[in-house]
């Protein structure tokens, strides 16, 4: 329908419209006709054409009526007229997965977010951030004032400005239609089965078409909806799969369309079969067809209703008002409230668009925002139960709303003041958690349901969104909804105080552990939200000061854990204590005690703020502080006592709530904040006394107690060392602001000092151990570079802090933060001296000099003195020690700060009478051997100030002399070791001298006439198995080498490239070099009989084992080096290898007669030769004869030397089979054939394609690691190579004539052999190895074993080298026609002349070639493509010979190609060759020129450059963010869908996945794969290496069943990675660990890691690695 018709259509539909006494209702019956005709008419819909005829049918029609004119017409007057100016706010709504980004630095708190795009465009780039991937359902806060203290817009979204709609009809009939629409919407979302369309909306004819639609629920699995589908419908699994993914996907789906009664009868199966699973059935409904259709366009409405309030904030203020309009009559809520009363029962589908649609209608308009929030806190109480009896995710539910509702700071205070919405949420709480309520009004727990405990949870976030801005000015309305709130707060705290009381167990262990993680996991909820409580409170002394009377006016009241004795009097030292008797080893007791720590925490807000002044007149001066501390002392205690293993009867249950990070960070910090609050206020000596009763060793060290129970003197001990460790936190930790003058960040740093003390730490691990504000910071930024050093991280590990050593004076051995084993770690130390005390708290060291302390302190020395060993202990003595220094430095610092007549703490004359003297006679016992230093510094501080200077000047001079005096004594020794072991240092050979081997006139020729002395054979080698040595001798048993052969494309270029045997490969390499097979090895050696063994082991251990098809396949021959676990698939049989000494004299007359045309004449003769005498076999012997006699030259070959070949023992014969099998099979990934007649064509492949992969090794690893790198790898390519050239032997020699006929067909003309490959179109390396590994065959007779001699072979060498040499060069100068005609200069080097006659000759035999081309370009081009392929023939004939190259060959030397010819016998102007040769390069370049002038006419031949592109990793940007972006914007290819996505991208060749989709996945081999598992079979042969950008780690995958994950190489700032994102710290290349990735590529050991990484982890569940 062409344009202009369609809107005149749609006009005319508006007009009757208008034209009707209610317009509404005539839309609504125009709806209604066309939805029943669009989507319930057609038996197989397509939503393509269905979203067509919408479009033209409803909503061109709609928006007609809208605009009162053409849509198209009224978009361009709106923003002429500037009204669809946008609002300032981004809104972009968040998919799960989206990466987010917040600014530590401006960010009002942690929920604000930008989206990627305004996140680049913005000013925090630069600034500290971080970012996450978003759960969904969030929205970008850019633009919102109050979510940003500065940069609140980026560039794209800077404040414009917003005009009204001044258009009244406009307004008036949006309205309108608004309010008919969203109705529409409403009525058919908040749908129940059993209602009935309106009148507007019924069909005409209602027919008798239902479906049976089934929901998406949380507690059935995939398989249990599938497996019911298929019993219930009757189905088959593929539908049922394609039913429940779109289930899942949607939340609905109709699974059965028909009559009512037949969709009746399947939606009893459907409920029928699925309560057999899990007692629960699914939820189904039966839906008319006429109701689907409509809810399914309401849906189509919604996204429409996006798109036009898109259009004009005008639009999107109408529609608030629709939305937030009351109804007429009253008695029903306005539209929004309707449907968010109903969400938990829309599916998720319909939740989504709803969801949307109020993100960017009412959350981005301000005034609109308010009143939506007014709502939703009126409905908040429902809209909770609602969720928690759901079963859905949260961030599909319109609780999930509240983020973004009560973080917006005005907006929070507002709901407190109108709304009271503290008072709503704890209202909501205490309403769901009440059935957990026991007798006494407490929480209990026991038989909770974990799923719904969660939800319930989820109300406390709302809570701390509320408190997550304190207010700067308070209102009195604030005050008293503030108060309100904080009192029901109190409220729900009571029930928690003193809940799950526990007791402890005698006699026999307890039966069944308690439930305890569910109050655990409320305390943890609670952590930050006491926070904000005691936050807000201290804004506002009124505030800080009711809430301190009202906080213990609810603590008073609490009648948990009540006394069940009356007071006693207790003595000692002259000192009574009035109190009642208490034990915690005998009585309950909770370590649930939240009203007790928040008064902890208000009091010390009152020492801050100096409000303390007025407490008075808020609560009774006269506070009972022993029944204030009771409840934390007995906390305290029971941890003593779980440490002393009394509750050991308990069970495990009660360790884990003690050792509970919470305990240490809430918990046991505030519980000691309220024994100093009573250490203040309380007589020092009663105190002291109230410690010893509750830790029940008041009888202990009051004399009477006694015993000769083994376990209760341990136990005496072990509470005792804790009593003390008490005295030592409560005397000396100050380090909190309130109790001492220091702030937040010094608080920081002493926490940091103290961790670093026990070891260097990772960043994280520093952000881990700290605590965290509202707000998830722990401040170490602003500290660390004061107190530590960063140490960077190298190519693994990562970036360590180490304490500053000026800063180790702060350490404390005893610091109350260290865990059990942290106490041990720290470096042995006096105490620090602590800051000073607030006034508030100032008498607390009145402890440290009063008599009961003393006393203890007394006791326990003497008990130690009189060696009574039962009773003490050295950790007790080193806290005592401790305490007593603590008291020293408290009297030198009071000394210090005023005159000795003003200082009333005395603690050294009353402890030098008794307890100094106990403390002397310490040093005489050798068990204290180790406290000796503390206590010589103790005595020392306790002597006189002058005594204790000189004293310690004249140590500190002794112990710089007896330094010195000791690296004196190592010097001597030193020398005199020197002088005594002479012999040793003189025998040390100088780098560079390896003997007189090499001088043999310094040949360092690897072939031809000239060779030099190569090594003889090898040495004898250990068994790594068995560890005995042998030889390796030809009839000795087998020695091999570990192994492991894989295909590669490591030097491909043509990526993706698949190669097929059905053409000229494998006998002929493509010069692409698209897939080979390599063959990498670790070099361990082992018995080839030794070696069989532990594979039958491997073989019977692993079948047991869990998943071993993940780590090894033992059907491919799979095992671990025994050594050093590396992956291997087969094994390489050693070779002997005889001496090889040339007869010089004589190989230079043999030189003067066979010269390259004569070599070539022998060889072609013998070809004819032998091809006539295979075909003789089939004709009578007379005409044999004649025929072989006729063929003069065919026994000439023979005549310069021939000699019998080696024999080799069974075992290694057996071994060279199954090496070979194993090339075969896994190079051209077919069945094991050792009859194939491509095995040895395969053995001599990989021999190749591992010799160019290491001269790839080489050009990465210039200099002298690549030198040991070579060295280390060069056994196992020997040993590839020999076992490569002896591997013929067990082939027929016909087959082996046969290969090396074609093969040097490609560069001679032999007869009876044509279609030979162009040179252009195949890998020269690979066909120099095949030639030389084969041309031994070619001596071989009938009945007669021979093969030729050393001067046969050294010439046989040197001219196949020659040869193939000449075609390279020609094969680079036909592929390099890219290159630009230059006409030569004036002076031109001899090697240029040569290459541009070269050039000219070439062009005479060859058409197409460019003329004018300069020859010294083209010996350029000719050097510089050459040297790959004499690098990796130097290295072959170096495997061969055992001469050794010139060392300057592996380093980084300028003259590479001189050094290179040398070594091969080639003359440094290489194209001094053809002169050389004259004779034959007439003939060879007709040859040359014949097959690739065909070449020019195939159009898709591509050409070869050389040199050859060096593949590497693909490059990454620096910055991780650039990745997170291109993540962002990239689109399935395959689908349409937003849902998340998992882009990975491919280092080999960048592109761009899908991965874990069923969206991409693939058909391969006939087996559903992933996108990864199918890209990595095509560009990497089955390997591959991928970064999953959004979780930030690399994926290595070896084939469809194994893989594993690997560190991404991006740091942080801190030298860490970040995998999933966890942290998310800025992100930057890592260039050494990408190096280190790319070598693990180059070295083929992707495989290897893959495997050692898999016999590491403890695999349950497998992984779908094939579904990647």
């Amino acid at each position: 329908m062409a344009e202009g018709e369609k809107s005149l259509n749609g006009l005319q539909i508006c007009t009757r419209w208008l034209e009707a006494s209610d317009w509404g209702a005539s839309i609504l019956h125009y709806v209604a006709e066309q939805v029943l005709h669009i989507y319930c008419l057609e038996a197989e819909p397509q939503p393509e054409q269905q979203e067509q005829q919408v479009r033209e049918r409803i909503l061109h029609p709609l928006e007609c009526f809208l605009f009162g004119e053409d849509p198209c017409t009224a978009l361009e007057k709106l923003q002429q007229r500037n009204y669809s100016a946008s609002s300032q706010l981004c809104g972009r709504v968040f998919k799960e997965g989206e990466t987010v980004y917040s600014c530590r630095d401006c960010a009002i708190d942690p929920t604000c977010v930008f989206c990627m795009d305004c996140f680049q465009s913005s000013v925090h780039k630069g600034h500290r951030y971080k970012m996450h991937a978003s759960s969904g359902g969030g929205f970008c806060d850019c633009g919102d004032l109050e979510a940003w203290k500065t940069g609140p817009w980026c560039s794209q979204h800077d404040p414009g400005t917003s005009v009204a709609m001044e258009t009244v009809g406009l307004q008036e009939r949006a309205f309108m239609l608004f309010q008919v629409l969203l109705s529409y919407i409403t009525e058919l979302m908040v749908w129940e089965e059993s209602n009935e369309l309106s009148e507007e909306l019924q069909p005409r004819l209602k027919e008798d078409k239902y479906y049976c639609v089934l929901y998406n629920d949380e507690h059935h699995s995939y398989d249990h909806v599938i497996y019911t589908l298929q019993r219930a419908i009757s189905c088959d699994h593929s539908e049922a799969q394609t039913h429940t993914a779109l289930i899942d996907k949607e939340g609905r789906r109709a699974v059965k369309t028909g009559t009512l009664r037949c969709c009746q009868q399947a939606k009893a199966l459907i409920r029928t079969n699925s309560e057999h699973i899990t007692q629960q059935p699914l939820r189904v409904e039966i839906l008319h067809a006429a109701v689907m259709a409509h809810q399914t366009f309401a849906l189509r409405l919604g996204t429409w209703f996006q798109q036009i309030i898109g259009y004009s904030v005008g639009f999107r203020q109408v529609f608030c008002q629709v939305a937030l309009k009351p109804s007429a009559d009253g008695e029903k809520p306005c539209l929004i409230s309707r449907l968010m009363l109903h969400d938990a029962r829309l599916y998720k589908g319909a939740r989504k668009v709803i969801h949307e649609l109020i993100f960017c209608s009412l959350l981005m308009e301000t005034e609109y925002k308010r009143q939506f929030a007014m709502l939703f806190t009126e409905n908040y109480k429902q809209l909770q139960e609602d969720f928690i009896s759901d079963d859905h995710e949260r961030n599909i539910s319109i609780t999930a709303l509240s983020v973004q509702i009560f973080t917006v700071p005005t907006l929070a205070r507002q709901l407190i003041e109108e709304g009271s919405v503290i008072k709503v949420i704890l209202d909501t709480v205490m309403e769901v958690l009440r059935e957990h309520l026991d007798n006494s009004q407490r929480f209990h727990f026991q038989g909770y349901n974990s799923d719904k405990f969660f939800r319930i949870q989820v109300i406390f976030h709302d809570l701390r969104y509320i408190l997550i801005s304190k207010p700067t000015v308070w209102t009195e309305q604030l005050r008293q909804k503030f108060l309100e709130g904080f009192s029901d707060f109190l409220e729900m705290l009571r029930c928690m105080q003193g809940m799950e009381e526990m007791k402890r167990q005698f006699g026999q262990h307890i039966e069944v552990e308690p439930e305890w993680e569910a109050g655990f996991s409320i305390q943890m909820q609670l952590r930050h939200i006491l926070s904000m409580f005691q936050d807000w409170c201290a804004s506002d002394e009124r505030v800080l000061l009711q809430a301190f009377r009202q906080c213990h006016q609810v603590l008073l009241q609490c009648t948990n854990q009540p006394f069940h004795s009356e007071p006693t009097d207790s003595y000692m030292r002259k000192h009574i204590l009035h109190i009642r008797p208490y034990r915690v080893s005998q009585e309950p007791v909770s370590i649930h005690l939240p009203i007790s720590r928040l008064l902890a925490g208000l009091y010390l807000l009152l020492c801050r703020t100096g409000a303390i002044k007025y407490l008075p007149d808020f609560v009774d001066p006269q506070l009972d502080l022993p029944a204030l501390v009771e409840q934390p002392l007995r906390c305290v205690v029971l941890a003593a006592q779980v440490s002393a293993e009394m509750w050991r009867r308990n069970g495990l249950s009660l360790v884990s709530q003690v050792s509970s990070k919470c305990i240490l960070d809430e918990m046991f910090d505030k519980d000691i904040i309220m024994l100093q609050i009573a250490a203040s206020k309380m007589d020092p000596n009663h105190f002291i006394m109230l410690i010893l009763m509750r830790f029940e060793l008041f009888e202990v060290f009051n004399g009477n107690g006694s015993t000769k129970d083994q376990d209760l003197l341990k136990q005496w001990n072990r509470l005792t060392e804790e009593m003390l460790y008490l005295f030592i936190i409560i005397t000396g930790e100050r380090y909190v602001p309130g109790i001492s003058d220091v702030t937040k960040e010094d608080v920081i740093m002493r926490e940091v000092i103290h961790l670093l003390c026990i070891e260097p730490m990772a960043h994280s691990s520093l952000v881990k151990s700290l605590p965290e504000d509202e707000s998830h910071e722990t401040g170490l930024e602003t500290v660390i570079s004061k107190v530590a050093t960063f140490k960077k991280p190298g190519v693994s590990g990562h970036g360590l802090y180490e304490v500053k050593k000026e800063c180790l004076e702060e350490f404390n051995p005893f610091f109350y933060h260290y865990t059990k084993s942290q106490h041990s770690k720290g470096p042995g130390r006096q105490p620090p001296l602590p800051p000073g005390f607030c006034p508030a708290f100032s008498s607390i060291v009145n402890l440290l000099c009063c008599d009961i302390f003393l006393h203890v302190l007394r006791t326990v020395m003497q008990r130690v003195v009189e060696e009574r060993s039962a009773l003490w202990s050295e950790a007790m003595v080193q806290r005592a020690l401790h305490l007593v220094g603590q008291a020293l430095l408290e009297e030198k610092t009071q000394l210090e700060a005023d005159s000795v007549e003003d200082v009333i703490f005395d603690f050294s004359l009353k402890a030098r009478s008794s307890l100094f003297h106990f403390i002397s006679k310490l040093k005489a016992l050798p068990s204290l051997e180790a406290q000796k230093d503390m206590i010589n510094w103790t005595l020392q501080v306790s002597s006189v100030q002058d005594k204790e200077k000189a004293e310690r000047k004249r140590k500190a001079e002794a112990a710089k002399l007896h330094r010195q005096k000791v690296m004196a004594q190592m010097s001597a020794m030193q020398k005199n070791f020197i002088e005594t072991h002479k012999m040793l240092y003189d025998n040390v050979p100088e780098s560079g001298s390896q003997g007189e081997l090499m001088d043999v006139g310094e040949r360092r020729v690897a072939l031809g006439p000239q060779q030099g002395v190569g090594s003889s054979d090898w040495e004898t080698l250990t068994c790594i198995l068995c560890q005995e040595e042998q030889e390796v001798q030809a009839l000795a048993p087998a020695m091999v080498l570990t192994a492991c052969v894989q295909r590669s494309t490591l030097l491909t270029q043509s990526r993706g490239k698949s190669l097929s045997s059905n053409g000229s490969y494998p006998l002929f390499m493509p010069a692409d070099l698209a897939v080979g097979t390599h063959t990498g090895s670790c070099g361990h050696v082992m018995h080839a009989i030794c070696w069989q063994k532990y594979f039958e082991a491997v073989q019977n251990t692993t079948r047991n084992r869990l998943h071993a098809e993940l780590i090894i396949d033992l059907e491919n021959g799979e095992y671990m080096c025994p050594l050093c676990k590396s992956l291997c698939n087969t094994v390489v049989p050693l070779m002997p290898v005889e001496p090889c000494q040339l007869n010089y004299e004589s190989a230079e007359l043999v030189g003067q007669l066979l010269t390259l045309p004569r070599w070539i004449q022998i060889v072609l003769a013998r070809i004819r030769g032998l091809r006539a005498a295979h075909e003789a076999g089939e004709i009578p012997p007379h005409w044999a004869h004649t025929i072989l006699k006729a063929i003069s030259d065919f026994r000439s070959i023979l005549s310069f030397g021939v000699q019998p070949p080696p024999k080799y023992s069974s075992s290694i014969v057996e071994m060279l089979i199954v090496c070979a099998t194993t090339v075969h099979r896994v190079g051209l990934q077919t069945a094991p054939n050792e009859l194939c007649p491509y095995v040895p064509v395969m053995t001599w492949n990989t021999c190749a394609y591992t010799i160019q992969a290491m001269g790839e090794i080489i050009l990465l690893l210039f200099g002298v690691i690549a030198v040991t790198v070579i060295m280390f790898q060069l056994a196992g390519l020997k040993a590839l190579v020999q076992f490569s050239a002896v591997q013929r032997l067990k082939c027929s020699a016909t087959l082996i004539h046969n290969h090396f006929s074609h093969m040097l067909a490609v560069l001679l003309p032999v007869s009876q052999i044509e279609n030979s490959p162009s040179i252009l179109e195949i890998d020269l390396f690979h066909l120099l190895v095949g030639l030389v590994l084969s041309i031994p065959a070619m001596y071989q007779e009938e009945n007669v074993d021979l093969q030729p001699s050393a001067i046969s072979t050294a010439y046989n060498h040197l001219h196949l080298m020659h040869l193939v040499t000449m075609a390279h060069v020609v094969q680079v100068i036909l592929s390099s026609q890219d290159t630009s005609a230059v006409a030569g200069g004036a002076e031109e080097r001899e090697e240029a002349v040569s290459a541009a006659a070269l050039y000219c000759t070439i062009s005479q035999h060859t058409d197409g070639l460019k003329t004018g081309v300069s020859g010294s370009m083209i010996a350029d081009r000719v050097r510089n493509s050459v040297l790959p392929f004499l690098r990796c023939a130097a290295i072959l004939f170096n495997c061969l010979s055992g001469v050794q190259p010139p060392e300057e060959l592996f380093m980084s030397s300028e003259d590479q190609l001189t050094l290179l010819c040398s070594y091969l016998a080639l003359p440094s102007n290489l194209f001094q060759l053809f002169q050389d040769h004259r004779d034959i390069v007439t003939p060879l370049l007709q040859r040359f020129g014949a097959l690739v002038e065909l070449l020019y006419f195939l159009p898709k031949f591509v050409f070869s450059k050389y040199p050859r592109k060096r593949n590497s990793l693909i490059d990454l940007p620096e910055d991780y963010s650039v990745l997170l972006n291109q993540a962002s914007h990239f689109k399935c290819p395959n689908s349409s869908d937003e849902e998340r996505k998992h882009p990975t991208l491919c280092l080999f060749c960048g592109a761009m996945l899908c991965s874990q989709s069923p969206c991409c996945q693939e058909q391969l081999e006939g087996e559903e794969v992933g996108a990864c598992t199918a890209h990595a079979a095509t560009c990497g042969a089955g390997v591959g290496m991928f970064l999953r950008i959004r979780e930030c780690e690399i994926v290595l995958m070896a084939s469809r069943t194994r893989g594993s994950t690997y560190p991404a190489p991006y740091l942080d700032d801190y030298g860490e990675t970040d995998p999933q994102l966890g942290r998310g710290n800025p992100l930057h290349l890592c260039p050494e660990r990408y190096r280190k990735l790319h070598q693990l590529w180059l070295q083929h050991c992707i495989l290897e890691e893959i495997a050692r990484s898999l016999e590491v982890l403890n695999i349950m569940f497998a992984f779908e690695w094939q579904m990647l």
